[in-house]
């Protein structure tokens, strides 16, 4: 991000987003709509359907400001991302911004670009830790104990599994716990940092699930999620004392 002194990084970058929400989805029947609502962003004298011939149409969603570059305290190039289809594009959005002297307003003052978005980074390997197996062993029937409850929302089953002086909310039956699918336990000491794959069936709708239906409709969803919990060893047995999400993949 490249702002000038003077101009409002984030007001601009907002404006330029909620500009990019109509300006890239369209279709003909929605072609005077569109120019209604594009008017309340354009600097005067612009083409009010802003370059579309009025066929073909485009969807996008998934619009976030993404950067903003300044050339001077009223004059910028936003750049908003977008999802539209399977791709993911920018959006560049020249802006003017009148000042407080004028209101402190702005309007778009030129034609759009879509470019390509910037491809995903290149993410080093890293070495995997050293696996405590016999620990994982261990914590592998009481984080399932854990997590069947934690999904359940069975707040005093929960708190058997719970470190002494720690208490950790759930999500009261928003998911059912189905699998614990991996378990990763570093070498360590009576507390330590892991990882936990977790599968949990996601309701559709209102619909409760229905084991073995063949009815997409009446089946719930699996997800797998991944999560980072410090445990503690107390007497012989394993506690969680946190959860939170987890960083790179596991394993």
């Amino acid at each position: 991000m490249q702002a000038h002194d003077g101009f409002p990084a984030d007001r601009g970058m907002a404006f330029a987003a909620q500009f990019a929400g109509v300006y890239l989805n369209f279709n003909p029947e929605d072609a005077a709509s569109r120019s209604r609502k594009l008017a309340a962003f354009l600097a005067e004298g612009m083409d009010p359907q802003m370059g579309w011939d009025g066929f073909g149409q485009l969807a996008a969603v998934a619009i976030q400001p993404y950067d903003i570059e300044t050339s001077d305290a009223k004059n910028a190039v936003v750049s908003v991302a977008f999802q539209s289809g399977p791709r993911r594009l920018m959006l560049s959005v020249p802006i003017y911004y009148s000042g407080d002297a004028g209101g402190g307003r702005f309007a778009v003052v030129g034609r759009p670009a879509i470019l390509p978005a910037p491809a995903p980074a290149d993410v080093p390997q890293v070495a995997p830790p050293e696996i405590d197996e016999a620990a994982a062993t261990e914590l592998k029937p009481q984080l399932e104990g854990f997590f069947k409850d934690y999904a359940s929302g069975d707040a005093a089953g929960l708190q058997r599994y719970v470190a002494a002086g720690k208490s950790l909310p759930s999500f009261g039956g928003t998911f059912t716990f189905a699998e614990l699918k991996q378990v990763v336990v570093p070498v360590g000491g009576a507390t330590r940092e892991i990882q936990a794959v977790v599968v949990w069936v996601v309701p559709n709708g209102d619909v409760p699930p229905t084991p073995n239906a063949t009815d997409p409709a009446a089946v719930g969803g699996r997800l797998e999620q991944a999560y980072r919990l410090t445990v503690e060893k107390q007497g012989d047995k394993w506690f969680v004392a946190d959860i939170r999400g987890a960083g790179r993949v596991v394993g």
